[in-house]
């Protein structure tokens, strides 16, 4: 895709830019849920690889913890927020109360289930929120789905038509901590946005960046 070599620092500073402005009203929210001060943060928004997105999330075989959704509008293309089993368990169990939940093994506790998935509601929808605002497309998700499976299962989906026409996707690092001890970092995830065919050209042009097809 000619118009990745376009894409300058400028751009994933944009990007950054909006998936802090998705953070902070995703800390809000998760604020007024949990009843205590939440701090989230954007260490890092980049443009990688397949095979990159692949290893940050510990390879196609690691089992996690994944909220996918798809999005819908001027620029269709799917959503995942991934997090490492022992994250999502930490953020379960402090959500409901519950020190004994576990994702070792089924059934699941479907209260601590629901919790997750109302997490990546959450966080989902704030970013895609920012998103819309900044490059002004019509943007909205569908319900989100989750799954406790292989990162490569899970990220499958969202493959199967983009792998045809492009090799990369956006990749939102995310951090949650507690306000009042900024140390005590228990959600560490990833976001992935993986635009449709055409999208990433939407998407980008849309932000100032040109591209050639």
């Amino acid at each position: 895709m000619n118009f990745i070599k376009q894409i300058s620092s400028m751009h994933l500073d944009i990007l950054k830019e909006i998936g802090n402005i998705g953070a902070g009203n995703a800390a809000t929210a998760l604020s007024q849920l949990l009843n205590k001060k939440i701090d989230m943060k954007v260490p890092d928004v980049r443009i990688v690889s397949f095979d990159e997105m692949m290893n940050m999330a510990g390879g196609a075989e690691n089992a996690v913890a994944g909220v996918f959704l798809r999005i819908e509008g001027e620029a269709p293309g799917s959503m995942f927020f991934v997090l490492p089993l022992e994250q999502a368990t930490s953020f379960i169990k402090e959500m409901i109360g519950d020190d004994t939940f576990s994702l070792d093994s089924p059934p699941y506790n479907e209260i601590g289930l629901s919790a997750l998935q109302e997490l990546g509601n959450i966080l989902s929808g704030s970013y895609l929120s920012a998103l819309s605002d900044f490059t002004n497309l019509s943007l909205y998700p569908s319900v989100p789905a989750l799954s406790i499976d292989m990162f490569g299962a899970i990220i499958s989906y969202g493959l199967i038509e983009l792998s045809h026409v492009s090799d990369y996707a956006i990749v939102i690092d995310t951090a949650l901590n507690e306000d009042e001890d900024r140390n005590k970092e228990y959600v560490k995830g990833h976001f992935f946005l993986l635009p449709d065919p055409n999208s990433f050209q939407t998407i980008f042009k849309s932000l100032g960046v040109p591209h050639n097809d």
